[in-house]
């Protein structure tokens, strides 16, 4: 199965059409002003409005009130959209668009617990559990503490690079790959040939 791959906290639209040509299958926008890769309703509106078909756009999240995601949602044509704090079942399903639900996986996170209370989730994104983070942090965990008979799609995500995802992908056989920081020349701005490299490894026989 050929993996799918997510490039995260894209803040221009050059950034977003390389990784498009690239093979990337979804790109995600950060509205968490919090981070270095943040972008306005406006910015991310005008990069959706130029992307080519069957590219998932992807909102990312953090503890946002509802009002400001569906403000977003007014201006920016989301596809999807990607839970990063500790919203409950409840909020993540409030607004009438498929979601992930992103966990920050330590040896005491019960992902099976996870899989349960989100079970409306399309999948659930794992990343690396950096104290007082939500994530970005390029810090990666240990991929052992995944069980094999998680009942839901599984996007990786947490210290990946161009080195290792191909390494990621054979252990983990996950859904999709997630990369934002292992692919960047500066926060907030991709670097053209780790993108590309990243794509390619990941989607590698």
């Amino acid at each position: 199965m050929a993996v799918r791959v997510k490039i995260c906290g894209i803040t221009t639209l050059e950034d977003a059409l390389h990784a498009c040509r690239s093979g990337a299958d979804a790109l995600g926008f950060v509205f968490y002003d919090k981070s270095p890769r943040h972008v306005s309703a406006q910015q991310a509106a005008a990069i959706c409005a130029a992307l080519p078909p069957f590219v998932t756009s992807v909102g990312l999240f953090v503890d946002a009130a509802p009002d400001f995601v569906k403000r977003v949602l007014q201006h920016v044509p989301l596809d999807l959209l990607q839970f990063h704090g500790d919203e409950s079942p409840d909020t993540c399903t409030q607004f009438g668009k498929p979601y992930i639900k992103a966990v920050r996986v330590s040896p005491t996170t019960d992902l099976l617990k996870y899989a349960a209370d989100f079970d409306a989730a399309r999948g659930l994104l794992l990343d690396a559990y950096v104290p007082g983070v939500p994530g970005g942090t390029g810090e990666s965990f240990d991929w052992k503490l995944i069980p094999s008979n998680l009942p839901k799609p599984v996007v990786l995500s947490g210290g990946l690079t161009p080195d290792n995802v191909g390494e990621a992908v054979r252990r983990v056989s996950p859904w999709a790959v997630d990369v934002s920081s292992g692919v960047e020349a500066a926060k907030g701005i991709k670097d053209p040939h780790k993108v590309a490299q990243f794509i390619a490894n990941a989607k590698a026989p």
